[in-house]
């Protein structure tokens, strides 16, 4: 017997090399460069809403006629007195607008929604927008004689009431007055320099600022407000007690409450007098 066949099966196994464990890929940390930090910048950013429908919004404006740069209205007082339109009659500062409510020449309102908030904006309005076109028919002259019963001494440029209608004075000659029945800016294209100052989305601002529509000059944070469900109380501050039409001023708000507010079936005013 060979030497080689005395050898045992063990023997006779070629030995087998130990298996290396496969390293695991480990991927390099991706690095951060300007661009990828900015668009994720971006994408932590809270979007701004812009103006939509039904917002409850406080705006300054500037309307202008674009052939004369004539101001005709305005919610800034200084330029007011400038342009010698400012009256003793109505309360300067931001403007509330209920957008496509109609609290504002219908033109301006139906181009709100889209504006940016605290952004300025010109908002171009076509005649047949803004106050109508000029009709013929809406020019007329009368007597002389009729103006001088009624105590008026027509002046050219002049605005006069006649038979409970606003008319502008165009000419004057030869006993006969030349009456124009148009709005003033009717056929004008008009400008307005709008923006957006403020939104309210509670409802107790929403409701304080519908108060301040009727109660002009009045700080608002005296009216305390209190709504539940289907009522709304307001408190009416002392300060205005005795102010004029503050029965009428009260109905105005109730309305303005319940229109846009439909759960809302009643408006309770509560009046506090306190010891002095």
């Amino acid at each position: 017997m060979s030497a080689e066949e005395k050898k045992t099966p063990e023997e006779k196994a070629p030995e087998e090399k130990p298996k290396t464990a496969k390293k695991a890929k480990v991927e390099a940390p991706k690095k951060t460069t300007k661009k990828t930090a900015k668009k994720a910048a971006k994408k932590e950013e809270p979007k701004e809403v812009a103006v939509a429908n039904g917002d409850f919004l406080l705006v300054e404006l500037t309307g202008k006629a674009i052939e004369t740069g004539e101001v005709f209205d305005t919610t800034d007082e200084e330029l007011a007195k400038e342009q010698n339109i400012y009256s003793d009659d109505r309360t300067y500062g931001p403007r509330l607008v209920v957008v496509g409510d109609g609290l504002v020449l219908k033109g301006l309102d139906e181009r709100l929604e889209g504006l940016k908030m605290d952004e300025k904006a010109e908002v171009e309005i076509p005649p047949e927008e803004a106050f109508g076109l000029r009709a013929p028919e809406n020019v007329r002259m009368i007597p002389f004689r009729m103006l001088r019963s009624k105590g008026v001494n027509p002046i050219v440029g002049q605005q006069v009431e006649i038979e409970g209608r606003t008319a502008v004075v165009r000419s004057v000659g030869a006993g006969r007055v030349q009456l124009d029945y148009n709005h003033p800016l009717a056929g004008r294209n008009i400008v307005y320099e709008v923006k957006a100052t403020k939104r309210y989305d509670d409802d107790d601002e929403k409701i304080r600022a519908l108060i301040g529509r009727r109660f002009l000059g009045i700080d608002l944070e005296l009216f305390k407000i209190k709504k539940t469900k289907k009522k709304v109380k307001i408190q009416i501050p002392d300060e205005i007690f005795f102010g004029e039409n503050i029965q009428i001023a009260k109905r105005g708000v109730a309305l303005d409450v319940q229109k846009y507010f439909e759960d809302v079936d009643e408006i309770e005013y509560t009046e506090v007098i306190k010891r002095t």
